[in-house]
Protein backbone atom coordinates (compact mmCIF):
# COMPACT_ATOMS: atom_id res chain seq x y z
CA UNK A 1 0.00 0.00 0.00
CA UNK A 2 1.29 3.46 -1.14
CA UNK A 3 1.93 6.03 1.73
CA UNK A 4 -0.89 8.39 -0.05
CA UNK A 5 -3.37 5.17 0.67
CA UNK A 6 -1.66 4.44 3.85
CA UNK A 7 -2.97 7.93 4.82
CA UNK A 8 -5.70 8.43 3.32
CA UNK A 9 -6.61 4.88 5.43
CA UNK A 10 -5.87 5.99 8.85
CA UNK A 11 -8.61 7.37 11.09
CA UNK A 12 -8.19 11.13 12.12
CA UNK A 13 -7.35 11.06 15.82
CA UNK A 14 -8.77 13.71 17.71
CA UNK A 15 -6.28 16.17 19.15
CA UNK A 16 -6.80 17.57 22.53
CA UNK A 17 -5.29 21.21 23.50
CA UNK A 18 -4.12 22.81 26.78
CA UNK A 19 -6.85 24.22 28.37
CA UNK A 20 -7.30 27.69 27.66
CA UNK A 21 -5.15 27.28 24.26
CA UNK A 22 -7.48 28.38 21.99
CA UNK A 23 -8.51 31.26 24.25
CA UNK A 24 -5.46 32.60 23.96
CA UNK A 25 -4.75 31.92 20.49
CA UNK A 26 -7.95 33.78 19.03
CA UNK A 27 -6.77 37.03 21.82
CA UNK A 28 -3.70 36.91 20.58
CA UNK A 29 -2.60 35.49 17.28
CA UNK A 30 -3.18 38.72 15.18
CA UNK A 31 -0.71 40.74 17.27
CA UNK A 32 1.70 38.02 16.73
CA UNK A 33 1.31 38.00 12.87
CA UNK A 34 1.06 41.82 13.05
CA UNK A 35 4.21 41.97 14.78
CA UNK A 36 6.09 38.99 12.37
CA UNK A 37 4.82 40.83 9.29
CA UNK A 38 6.82 43.94 10.76
CA UNK A 39 9.80 42.37 10.91
CA UNK A 40 9.47 39.79 8.21
CA UNK A 41 7.88 41.94 5.81
CA UNK A 42 6.52 39.19 4.25
CA UNK A 43 2.97 37.32 4.87
CA UNK A 44 4.43 33.42 4.35
CA UNK A 45 7.27 34.05 6.49
CA UNK A 46 4.78 35.97 8.93
CA UNK A 47 2.48 32.53 9.05
CA UNK A 48 5.65 30.52 9.64
CA UNK A 49 6.72 32.49 13.29
CA UNK A 50 2.43 32.64 13.78
CA UNK A 51 2.92 29.13 13.69
CA UNK A 52 6.27 28.71 15.49
CA UNK A 53 5.20 31.08 18.08
CA UNK A 54 2.18 28.77 19.21
CA UNK A 55 3.64 25.77 18.61
CA UNK A 56 6.37 26.94 21.17
CA UNK A 57 3.08 27.62 23.51
CA UNK A 58 1.88 24.05 22.86
CA UNK A 59 4.91 22.57 24.07
CA UNK A 60 5.74 24.26 27.25
CA UNK A 61 6.05 21.50 29.71
CA UNK A 62 4.13 23.23 32.22
CA UNK A 63 1.59 25.10 30.28
CA UNK A 64 1.77 28.47 29.11
CA UNK A 65 3.09 30.98 31.89
CA UNK A 66 3.36 34.76 30.66
CA UNK A 67 2.17 36.29 33.65
CA UNK A 68 0.29 39.62 33.42
CA UNK A 69 1.13 40.43 30.19
CA UNK A 70 0.46 37.51 27.47
CA UNK A 71 0.37 40.01 24.90
CA UNK A 72 3.86 41.60 25.57
CA UNK A 73 5.20 38.11 25.97
CA UNK A 74 3.89 36.87 22.89
CA UNK A 75 4.63 39.82 20.75
CA UNK A 76 8.17 39.50 21.70
CA UNK A 77 8.34 35.53 20.96
CA UNK A 78 7.25 36.79 17.39
CA UNK A 79 10.10 39.32 17.13
CA UNK A 80 12.40 36.32 17.92
CA UNK A 81 10.97 33.94 15.99
CA UNK A 82 10.75 36.60 12.80
CA UNK A 83 14.74 37.78 13.51
CA UNK A 84 15.11 33.75 13.50
CA UNK A 85 13.40 33.78 9.69
CA UNK A 86 15.57 36.79 8.62
CA UNK A 87 19.24 35.35 9.89
CA UNK A 88 17.75 32.20 7.68
CA UNK A 89 16.89 33.79 4.72
CA UNK A 90 20.40 35.74 5.16
CA UNK A 91 21.58 36.55 1.82
CA UNK A 92 19.33 33.98 0.23
CA UNK A 93 17.12 37.32 -1.10
CA UNK A 94 19.83 39.99 -1.61
CA UNK A 95 18.47 42.60 -3.41
CA UNK A 96 19.78 43.70 -6.96
CA UNK A 97 20.56 47.41 -7.56
CA UNK A 98 20.31 47.68 -10.70
CA UNK A 99 17.03 45.82 -10.92
CA UNK A 100 15.16 48.41 -8.69
CA UNK A 101 13.88 51.70 -10.12
CA UNK A 102 14.53 53.98 -7.08
CA UNK A 103 11.11 56.33 -7.11
CA UNK A 104 8.74 55.82 -4.65
CA UNK A 105 6.60 52.71 -3.38
CA UNK A 106 10.25 50.79 -4.59
CA UNK A 107 12.58 52.88 -3.22
CA UNK A 108 10.55 52.33 0.19
CA UNK A 109 10.42 48.72 -0.53
CA UNK A 110 14.43 48.26 -1.29
CA UNK A 111 14.71 50.59 1.97
CA UNK A 112 13.10 48.13 4.21
CA UNK A 113 14.61 45.25 2.69
CA UNK A 114 18.18 46.67 3.22
CA UNK A 115 16.94 47.32 7.43
CA UNK A 116 15.84 43.29 7.50
CA UNK A 117 18.86 42.47 6.08
CA UNK A 118 21.03 44.76 8.35
CA UNK A 119 19.00 43.58 11.42
CA UNK A 120 20.19 39.93 10.02
CA UNK A 121 23.72 40.39 10.82
CA UNK A 122 23.12 42.10 14.24
CA UNK A 123 23.41 40.34 17.53
CA UNK A 124 20.11 38.58 18.15
CA UNK A 125 19.48 40.98 21.65
CA UNK A 126 20.44 44.05 19.82
CA UNK A 127 17.67 42.99 16.98
CA UNK A 128 15.08 42.13 19.19
CA UNK A 129 15.78 45.49 21.09
CA UNK A 130 15.66 47.43 18.01
CA UNK A 131 12.27 46.10 16.74
CA UNK A 132 10.75 45.97 20.49
CA UNK A 133 11.38 49.92 20.30
CA UNK A 134 11.26 51.08 17.04
CA UNK A 135 8.24 48.73 15.19
CA UNK A 136 6.45 47.64 18.53
CA UNK A 137 6.64 51.22 20.48
CA UNK A 138 7.50 49.71 23.80
CA UNK A 139 9.22 52.58 25.69
CA UNK A 140 12.72 52.74 27.26
CA UNK A 141 10.75 52.23 30.75
CA UNK A 142 8.60 48.85 29.28
CA UNK A 143 11.87 47.75 27.64
CA UNK A 144 14.41 48.12 30.88
CA UNK A 145 11.90 46.11 32.67
CA UNK A 146 11.89 43.16 29.85
CA UNK A 147 15.41 42.92 29.42
CA UNK A 148 16.49 43.45 32.93
CA UNK A 149 18.63 46.63 32.19
CA UNK A 150 18.98 50.04 33.26
CA UNK A 151 16.17 52.65 31.39
CA UNK A 152 19.36 54.68 30.35
CA UNK A 153 21.45 51.35 29.05
CA UNK A 154 18.68 50.74 26.79
CA UNK A 155 19.08 54.58 25.82
CA UNK A 156 22.63 54.18 24.91
CA UNK A 157 22.43 50.06 23.64
CA UNK A 158 19.19 51.62 21.17
CA UNK A 159 22.26 54.28 20.21
CA UNK A 160 24.67 51.76 19.15
CA UNK A 161 22.93 49.95 17.45
CA UNK A 162 21.14 52.84 15.12
CA UNK A 163 24.58 53.16 14.59
CA UNK A 164 25.81 49.92 13.39
CA UNK A 165 22.71 49.53 11.31
CA UNK A 166 23.83 52.98 9.81
CA UNK A 167 26.98 50.87 9.52
CA UNK A 168 26.19 47.88 7.89
CA UNK A 169 22.98 49.56 5.76
CA UNK A 170 25.63 52.08 3.94
CA UNK A 171 27.96 48.92 3.52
Amino acid sequence: MGTLNLAMAMEAVPVSLPKGFQQIYEEHSGVVLKAALRVTGNMADAEDVLQTVFMRVLNQPEGFQAGAAPEAYLRRAATNAAIDVLRRRGTAREVDLEARQHSGKESTAYQKERVRQALAKLPKDDAELFVLRNLDGFSYDELAAMFGIERGTVASRLHRIREALRALIGE
